[in-house]
């Protein structure tokens, strides 16, 4: 792995270096314009608060194409009697902070810190990330956030605090978006985004189509 310069904002070529386990580099800050230039290269941060910063590029790496999303008929009937209320970008800041805070099955704690939280909501001030929240009965209850690159949208994480809300959410920002966006990064396995027809591709792929959105920025 490659310890990286707080002076200096540049990383390993994810093309060219594997690095151990899809861990690339460690160190350096996390500043809205290090965050920002990682997701562009395809790069993204992920360590437990208090420990190291370290940046990741997975090979193979998980994604969904619009195309292939999957909705299970009990989910399609969910969506139809409208059992959610769903908005984006109306509440970035309760999303991610729930996403912080909800527990998680197998998992202690979090890997969201203060200061990462702060990057991404500054990046939502800037028009790069966006929410999507799932009201019911006027509560939040589910929700999901992430950067968006061209016609990339790369997942950060999501929550629900009852059955069914993430899911929905995701789904419908899918079906909303389906002609916007070409590719969704999920970043890692998760059995959850596996049954919506999330699969893995080699990472050399997701790099080609996340440069080919850079250009177009």
């Amino acid at each position: 792995m490659v310890r990286l310069d707080e002076n200096t904002i540049s990383f390993p070529d994810p093309e060219q270096y594997d690095g151990h386990e899809g861990i690339i580099a460690f160190g350096g800050d996390l500043s809205i314009e290090r965050v920002w230039f990682a997701y562009q290269n395809g790069i993204f941060p992920w360590f437990n608060p208090g420990e190291e910063i370290l940046w990741w590029c997975p090979d193979p790496r998980f994604v969904l194409f619009p195309e292939e999303l999957k909705v299970s008929k009990s989910m399609r009937k969910i969506l139809d009697k409208k059992v959610f209320t769903i908005t984006e970008n109306q509440n970035f800041e309760e999303v991610i902070k729930n996403c912080q805070e909800i527990s998680r099955k197998g998992q202690e704690g979090t890997w969201l810190s203060d200061e990462l939280m702060e990057t991404f909501n500054t990046l939502h001030r800037y028009g790069l990330a966006r929410s999507v929240e799932v009201w019911q009965n006027n509560e939040l209850v589910g929700g999901l956030y992430g950067i968006q690159i061209g016609k990339v949208f790369c997942g950060e994480s999501m929550f629900a605090k009852v059955s069914n809300a993430s899911k929905a959410g995701f789904i419908h920002f899918i079906e909303t978006h389906k002609n916007n966006f070409e590719l969704i990064d999920c970043q890692s396995h998760t059995d959850h985004l596996e049954s919506l027809g999330a699969r893995m591709i080699p990472k050399k792929d997701f790099l080609k189509i996340l440069h080919k959105n850079n250009e177009r920025r």
